[in-house]
């Protein structure tokens, strides 16, 4: 039996269960057991890390780790030994103390002697390794596209490794030592559930954990008993407080404001006889709350609805009527928290250096998420990486709440140990608003348009990113438990992670920097940038911020080297900058509207001068006609419509448009677009398409019936479009169709009768879909299926195809959250 089985089994929880009892009840024996405990607990991180690599050893090392595996098995028939040996029988019980005693000396031989520690640092090395470790990273990418691997390849993994890590962060809590957490837990319930505090607080420094606990005091289940309602809304730097005003009074009264009607919110919240009855018993958190002004325009006073505000700042007793302050973590908390991320145990293993460990945790000034990322940064590096990064973290100043460039100082030490691949790859995030999630598809296009890697190589850094908290996969609460795909996935990124990355871009002088950042929303573009529009801009990612912007209001700026631009607004008309149009570079555009309301673009004329354009990102926009003049964009590869109106373009170009003006085009999305009830007919004769999602999009109807002649079509979604009763006859004709997703879509009756004909098809996801009678026969043609994604009901349908395929239908656990409503 090899060592790892011995770990993977219940041998090992046995034995300590064991020793545990040896260890109080039997006094010859205890000390023995006592350090045996200790080795084994010590091992248990490590043969877990050895399994995860899925590398096999030398037969040399194997049959070493064996014999220490036999051994170990030889000492769980020792420790029952020692458990019903009589105390009477004062000869036994020494005979085997004596074997305790050889089995602790052969135990600490093992792993003291150098070639076993060479096995298990060639197997960490192995395990970094990452050829090996994202198992021919190419086929896996598109099982994550598909979602064909029930685990979802290694993106899946990093998600499930992201969310085990939540669980146990919530499971120990207390487990931990982190009594600060537990206790503002306490003391912050007490407050919300006394009958004259009607706006709480919790405050303290960035990093410090304020979030975490909020979050915790929502899913508390004295809190959901006692409140009937529970509502979570982030505030940020930046905020469009006539949108949260609206936020907020749908939250409290169920209904939305028409037009403008935000205006007049306060007043009515304040005095509606019929506002009060519904809001009662309601808990409203407001987190990353920024300015007093702004809260002051947020709160609401009406008996029964409390607010909990989630701030760096402590607020007056005029606005907030008390506030627990989150203090720094109490040393033995930190060093729990930090050896959990650094050595995956809550403790310090032995093999390590306890004083320079400490220094590092004291430099990390008890701040979680600096544990948290410079922990994880720190994990398997050598001794001397451990040294280096003690003094760079050394030169910073004690954290206050007012040393914020010494945290980020700090943190700045957590991205050194990264290659450069990786590091631009951080940097890149500071484009993103604060407190949004990143569509993952926005993020893998950046990167491979940016850096010039392929997509299997940017998931690889997303992956590596994600296991160093430097980011979190988060994943759409719509598309249960598993066989997901990666466009169901999205990314988050700490505020103060966040601020790290603009910290660093900003560093030198405007017109030399690699990015062009704005970090919040303003009027305008930044004084310093006007300062400086004599002299070309170097910037590679300009990422801008701003409300409504005019002709006029745009800078004269020259960026030749620009290749990415985010354009973040929130506005119901927007003019896109001049300065695009001299922009020979850009490669991916990517336009974001915050606003309530759809957006009027004007000045789409720069559209001809983007020839190299190859990514396009409109989000909530108003799609415009492009002019007759625009030349068509053969370098234009990946177009993604988020809630846009699209039906006065559909219109135009439904006979030839889309395929002149995007001759090339391989990936189409169209996501929870407006006024789309089908699909313009000039698709079809887009012969590059590879990827045509049409999802969450209520009107349609109807698809062309020439579908069949996208040739080159792998992947077809049609998830959560409930209006859709049938798919065209030509489905059949895609021979290179992968995945089929008709998820969602509650009126349709069935599948094409001719579905054979797809005799790529991978996967068919089809769950909640109640009106599926029947499937053709032609199913039987199908021999590259490999799951179908139903609900049990229909999975009936498929019995005769898992008579020769065994568990080709999977049954996804329901998940009935909402949470996902608030982005």
């Amino acid at each position: 039996m090899a060592v790892t089985d011995f770990f993977a089994g219940e041998i090992a929880t046995e034995l300590l269960k064991q020793l545990a009892l040896i260890a109080r009840k039997s006094a010859s024996c205890r000390s023995s057991a006592k350090q045996l405990m200790d080795y084994i607990n010590d091992l248990l991180p490590i043969i877990q890390e050895i399994k995860l690599t899925g590398n096999e050893l030398s037969q040399h090392r194997q049959r070493q780790l064996d014999t220490f595996s036999q051994t170990l098995s030889g000492g769980l028939e020792l420790a029952n030994k020692v458990l019903s040996s009589p105390r009477w029988n004062v000869y036994r019980n020494i005979r085997l103390a004596q074997k305790m005693e050889k089995l602790e000396k052969n135990v600490s031989r093992f792993l003291n002697g150098t070639v076993q520690l060479h096995v298990l640092a060639d197997v960490h090395h192995v395990r970094f390794d990452t050829a090996e470790r994202f198992d021919q990273l190419n086929w896996k990418l598109g099982a994550m596209k598909i979602g064909v691997d029930g685990d979802g390849g290694c993106l899946g993994a990093a998600v499930k490794r992201v969310e085990e890590q939540e669980r146990w962060c919530e499971d120990n809590l207390v487990n931990l030592g982190c009594t600060g957490l537990e206790l503002g837990k306490m003391k912050v319930k007490e407050m919300l559930m006394a009958n004259h505090h009607n706006v709480v607080g919790i405050h303290g420094i960035g990093g410090i954990g304020k979030t975490t606990l909020a979050r915790e005091i929502c899913k508390d289940d004295q809190i959901k008993s006692y409140f009937n309602r529970v509502f979570f809304l982030t505030v940020s730097q930046s905020p469009n407080v006539e949108q949260l005003k609206s936020k907020i009074w749908e939250t409290v009264s169920g209904s939305s404001i028409v037009g403008n009607g935000s205006m007049g919110l306060l007043p009515q919240l304040k005095f509606g006889c019929d506002v009060e009855s519904c809001a009662r018993t309601t808990l409203l958190v407001l987190d990353d709350v920024w300015k007093q002004s702004v809260v002051e325009q947020l709160l609401i006073k009406i008996p029964g609805c409390k607010i909990l505000v989630v701030s760096r700042l402590k607020f007056p007793p005029s606005v907030v009527d008390c506030s627990y302050e989150l203090d720094l973590l109490a040393e033995n908390e930190a060093m729990s928290l930090f050896c959990h991320f650094a050595f995956g145990q809550t403790c310090l293993p032995v093999s390590v250096d306890e004083d320079l460990v400490k220094q590092v945790v004291d430099e990390c000034g008890r701040l979680p998420l600096a544990l948290k990322v410079i922990g994880a940064s720190l994990k398997g590096q050598s001794e001397m990486s451990w040294t280096s990064a003690k003094s760079r973290l050394s030169r910073g100043q004690p954290l206050s709440e007012s040393h914020q460039v010494q945290l980020l100082e700090r943190m700045k030490m957590s991205i050194d140990n990264l290659s450069e691949t990786e590091r631009m790859c951080f940097l890149d995030l500071g484009a993103f608003p604060e407190d949004k999630r990143i569509p993952l598809h926005i993020l893998i296009n950046m990167w491979v348009e940016l850096h010039d890697i392929p997509e299997e190589e940017a998931f690889t850094v997303l992956v590596q990113l994600s296991d160093k908290n430097l980011l979190t996969l988060v994943k759409d609460a719509r598309s249960g438990e598993k066989y997901s795909s990666y466009y169901e996935i999205s990314v988050y990124q700490h505020d103060v992670l966040r601020d790290l990355a603009i910290h660093l871009s900003n560093d030198g002088p405007v017109n030399l920097r690699k990015r062009l950042l704005m970090p919040r929303r303003e009027a305008g573009l930044p004084r310093e940038w006007e300062r400086n529009t004599d002299q070309p801009f170097n910037a590679q990612v300009i990422s801008i911020h701003t409300g409504e912007m005019g002709e006029m209001e745009w800078l004269d700026m020259e960026c030749p080297k620009t290749e990415v631009v985010v354009l973040n607004f929130s506005s119901s008309e927007y003019f896109l900058p001049p300065f695009l149009e001299r922009m020979p570079r850009l490669r991916a555009l990517i336009l974001i509207n915050h606003n309530a309301s759809n957006a009027h673009l004007h000045n789409t004329s720069v559209f001809s001068s983007l020839t190299n354009l190859r990514s396009l990102w409109f989000e909530k926009i108003c799609l415009p006609l492009l002019p007759d003049t625009t030349i068509p964009l053969k370098k234009l590869q990946k177009v993604s419509l988020v809630l846009c109106d699209i039906s006065k373009t559909v219109e135009e170009h439904s006979v030839l448009g889309l395929a002149l003006l995007f001759p090339h085009l391989s990936e189409l999305t169209l996501d929870h677009c407006i006024n789309l009830t089908e699909l313009p007919t000039s698709i079809c004769g887009m012969p590059t398409l590879t990827s045509l999602s049409v999802t969450n999009c209520d009107s349609l109807e109807a698809l062309p019936a020439e579908l069949g002649r996208l040739s080159s079509l792998e992947i077809l979604r049609l998830s959560a479009c409930p209006s859709l009763k049938r798919l065209p006859a030509g489905v059949g004709n895609l021979d290179r169709l992968k995945y089929l997703d008709v998820s969602q879509c509650v009126n349709l009756g069935g599948l094409p009768e001719k579905i054979g004909g797809c005799r790529s098809l991978e996967k068919i996801d089809m769950r909640e879909c109640p009106q599926m009678r029947r499937v053709p026969e032609s199913v039987a043609f199908l021999h590259s299926l490999r799951r179908v994604v139903c609900d049990e009901e229909v999975s009936g349908l498929w019995k005769h195809m898992e008579k020769a395929r065994p568990g080709l239908c999977q049954v996804p656990q329901e998940c009935f959250t909402l949470d996902w409503l608030a982005d």
